[in-house]
């Protein structure tokens, strides 16, 4: 019998690798199911307990998420981030594009950060996320202000990347096309975390005493979390609650005292664990808190599940907004 020519032999390895290649290639890249636009859309982003967002939201587009770090950063936001990453949380979305780093100083300028979130927003087509833990907290409040007019009537649009001003105080609305002001912009979701008025008064920040608990329309939702009796942020067994000033929702979440004011960021291990995942993806803040897993390290679980909740939520409503509005799946 004849062997086959070398011509005839490549055809057939060529054939063979795209049968056994095709498999892979319907799957995508990275070997993930292929996105499915309608799917996502059809997401009840009301009701994501119990669901494994790593998947079921992975096509979705993330918005950016600043994440603050307290005064004196002995423990910053670093482990924070990393829990989200662990959830499934895309890292672009939270890291610095000027320096790559997941976590932010709270010395920084508020009206600065109001600039690159508006940047975010007109270039991303998302409304950004504020979380800030001790002082990072007080940031979030005043960039919520700013974004307010509380101020300035004016606040320059920033360059993330580069950190440096534009000569220009409006964006160009991505899903309107219209010009509009930095100010009067909102961010999907903010929280504070640990954030006290004693610290305020002992770094002399006196132009937020009056404005620290006073949430206006510059965010969709809020959620304030108080530890009670927190020394460093002057709580007893309660603590002032945060209000709405308008139209945006407001909850307060009283800690419990075991919970260390400096270590409430520390929360990247629990989504290695079993049961400690399952308690954050299961979490809704209008049903009764499961009793804590036994046995392993459950240091801020509930906080942790918590923003979870609500940084799915956001990540998911904003996502659909920017599917509709004609943006590609990741």
């Amino acid at each position: 019998m004849p062997r086959p020519s070398c011509s005839i032999r490549a055809l057939v390895l060529v054939v063979i690798s795209l049968v056994v290649a095709a498999p892979v290639l319907a799957a995508g890249a990275h070997g993930s199911a292929p996105v499915d636009p309608a799917a996502l859309q059809a997401l009840d982003c009301d009701r994501l307990d119990g669901t494994e967002a790593s998947v079921a939201l992975a096509g979705l587009p993330a918005p950016r998420i600043v994440l603050l770090h307290g005064s004196v950063p002995i423990v910053n936001m670093e482990p924070f981030a990393r829990f989200l990453i662990g959830m499934g949380y895309p890292q672009d979305s939270l890291r610095d594009p000027a320096d790559g780093s997941l976590t932010q100083s709270s010395f920084g300028d508020s009206a600065a950060l109001a600039g690159a979130l508006a940047w975010y927003y007109e270039h991303d087509g998302l409304r950004p996320m504020l979380i800030g833990h001790s002082q990072g907290g007080m940031l979030v409040m005043r960039t919520l202000h700013e974004l307010a007019g509380a101020f300035a009537t004016d606040v320059a649009v920033v360059d993330p990347a580069t950190r440096k001003a534009l000569p220009r105080t409006t964006i160009r609305d991505p899903y309107t096309g219209s010009e509009r002001p930095v100010v009067g912009l909102s961010v999907s979701f903010s929280s504070a975390i640990a954030t006290g008025k004693l610290a305020r008064v002992l770094l002399g920040q006196w132009t937020m005493l009056e404005k620290l608990r006073r949430v206006p329309d510059s965010t969709a939702e809020f959620t304030g979390f108080a530890i009670a009796w927190d020394p460093i942020a002057g709580n007893g067994a309660e603590a002032e609650p945060y209000v709405a000033t308008g139209g945006a929702r407001v909850r307060n979440v009283l800690l419990p005292s075991r919970y260390s004011h400096i270590g409430a960021p520390i929360t990247e291990h629990l989504p290695e664990q079993d049961a400690t995942r399952a308690y954050v993806i299961a979490w809704r803040p209008d049903s009764d808190a499961p009793a804590l897993p036994e046995g392993i390290d459950v240091r801020n679980l509930e906080l942790a599940a918590d923003l979870w909740y609500s940084v799915r939520h956001h990540w998911c409503s904003e996502g659909q907004r920017r599917l509709r509005a004609g943006a590609p799946a990741r």
